[in-house]
């Protein structure tokens, strides 16, 4: 190896998008991108578990996979006899009855070596302890004259491996990664590294993987720290890039030459985040477009433009289902919004089923109520059952349009405006989704598949929010005001705070223990909601678990 090579090397960061369970195809794209690497380039970079896609779930306790994971693996490093870039791959490892959560070192033909991840998340979304056992603390790994150390994701939340890696040699890190996108989530991890850059006195590089997953979707916006903590690379948010890298020595330290890319302000990143979670749902489930409720209000004008961002003005189809209670407002603002997105857009009038239903429950045996909640719910549900009736016969899936502050009180109604196959504002706070719908109407990535220009009516945001299934109904009837009751919510489901603590803020006490309630009795209705995306600190789910029947009553 040449003086040259030693003081100089060529790093390839592939921020790429796996597929969970596409073993081949995830292989086949990384020699694709491989080929086309130029000669100069030393080491190709993947991000953790890339092999598999993650999070894998129980899918990874299945011996046929494992096996199928161990053979692409053995025959990718035998391409890498051909004196091109090595590889540092992220997968699952079979070890005897464990199941180790990987880094290998493919090089020379062969598996040089491997690194198993010592810390494992057990917190919010993460169980990987349930599938997953810890690897021990090791060394650096010799790759092209230079021992680099590989922790992996977990691994960099601590000083433990980090400590371990600048005392056994490493002369730089390289961390690989499957790090979820939240709205805070940037600014901690580039906390969290800049931290152990300043422990261990090491340049760290970052990568992390992008793309929808479930309910999860992660933002890439990798990166690159000097052995001073000083950013030099950074790579876009929320699409796949490859960047070559050029590093050099000085002082006996690696360096990076600079090479930093503008990322999201928070409000388009959590806009960019729900556009890429939808596109890749829908796609990677072989979904050929979706369908939603376009009421003429704020949720469904919102969720139509992300999805038609995500898919295309094609792919996507509103029904304005109107009721006698829905105003001559909502019929235009809905008619214009889907034409401002330019997708297709139907009429289905309610009012026949709705007499219909008040019919058919005049035989039933019991006693005498006004109509009064159960009424407005049947509005709710004839829509959900047109909306699946709809999606039965065309194969388009239904968007469910309801975020985040209705989710938590149960504003909502269960087989009704809760149908869908994808809920892509459930941890959207109202609050936020006028924030979003003006952000979107002043900006338009190129990367987004729908229009330039307004393309939620001003009214849709401007005027007051309603359900419109009586007369002149309002949400405040109800509830608070959005900006009370997204901050009450927040410190109850984010951050855990006791009724006592959120009145010593400041807030009506009734209003706490009325929302605290609210909250409470909704957990069955959340449970049997459809998934989406995860983008707050704590979003309903795998990330907060509550039990449905329980005798915890702080609102008495």
């Amino acid at each position: 190896m040449s003086e040259l090579l030693k003081n100089k090397m060529k790093i390839a960061l592939a921020q790429l998008n796996p597929k969970v369970g596409d073993v081949k195809g995830n292989i086949s794209k990384l020699i694709s991108i491989r080929n086309d690497l130029s000669k100069d380039v030393d080491i190709m970079v993947v991000p953790e578990l890339y092999v598999t896609g993650y999070p894998i779930d129980d899918l990874v306790l299945r011996n046929d996979f494992l096996e199928l994971v161990e053979n692409e693996i053995s025959d990718l490093a035998k391409l890498t006899n051909d004196g091109k870039a090595a590889i540092i791959l992220g997968s699952p490892r079979k070890d005897e009855d464990k199941i180790r959560n990987s880094v290998f070192v493919l090089d020379q033909g062969k598996i040089l070596s491997f690194r198993d991840k010592h810390n494992l998340p057990n917190t919010g979304v993460f169980d990987e302890q349930r599938i997953f056992t810890p690897g021990s603390l090791s060394g650096p790994v010799k790759i092209r004259e230079t021992l680099v150390g590989l922790p992996i994701c977990e691994d960099i939340w601590n000083e433990t491996v980090i400590d371990c890696l600048s005392e056994t040699g490493a002369e730089i890190i390289i961390s690989i990664n499957a790090s979820p996108y939240t709205t805070k989530k940037i600014d901690q991890r580039m906390s969290v590294a800049v931290s152990r850059v300043f422990e261990s006195k090491l340049p760290l590089i970052y990568l992390n993987r992008v793309g929808g997953q479930d309910e999860l979707v992660f933002d890439g916006s990798s990166f690159c720290l000097s052995h001073s903590g000083e950013l030099t690379v950074q790579l876009n948010d929320f699409k796949e890039e490859i960047l070559n890298i050029d590093l050099y020595k000085n002082n006996n330290k690696w360096n990076f030459k600079k090479n930093i890319k503008n990322i999201s302000s928070n409000i388009e990143a959590l806009y960019k985040s729900l556009v890429v979670s939808v596109r890749d749902y829908v796609h990677n489930n072989g979904f050929p477009g979706v369908l939603l409720g376009m009421s003429g209000g704020v949720d469904s004008a919102l969720v139509a433009a992300i999805a038609t961002d995500a898919l295309g003005p094609n792919l996507v189809k509103a029904v304005m289902m109107p009721s006698p209670y829905t105003s001559k407002e909502s019929l235009e603002d809905a008619e214009m919004a889907s034409s401002n997105l330019g997708i297709n857009y139907s009429y289905l009038d309610i009012k026949e089923g709705m007499n219909t239903i008040d019919q058919i429950l005049i035989n039933f045996n019991g006693p005498k109520i006004p109509p009064g909640i159960t009424e407005e719910n049947i509005q709710s549900r004839i829509r959900g059952l047109l909306l699946m009736a709809i999606s039965n016969k065309y194969g388009s899936m239904v968007l469910a349009t309801g975020n985040k502050s209705e989710y938590a009180v149960g504003y909502a109604t269960l087989y009704g405006d809760m149908c869908g196959g994808f809920a892509v504002i459930k941890d959207v706070w109202k609050s936020d989704v006028f924030k979003l719908c003006k952000w979107r109407n002043s900006n338009k990535p190129v990367e987004f598949l729908g229009p330039k220009g307004i393309v939620i009516p001003d009214r849709i945001i401007t005027k007051p929010p309603s359900a419109e299934l009586r007369e002149d109904q309002k949400d405040t009837d109800s509830l608070p005001e959005y900006n009370i009751l997204d901050v009450i919510l927040k410190k109850l489901v984010e951050d855990d705070q006791s009724l006592d603590e959120i009145v010593s803020e400041g807030f009506n006490l009734n209003d706490v223990k009325k929302i605290s309630m609210l909250l409470s009795r909704s957990e069955y209705k959340r449970f049997q909601s459809a998934p989406g995306p995860k983008v707050t600190e704590k979003a309903f789910g795998r990330d907060r678990r509550y039990p449905l029947t329980s005798g915890f009553r702080n609102w008495n």
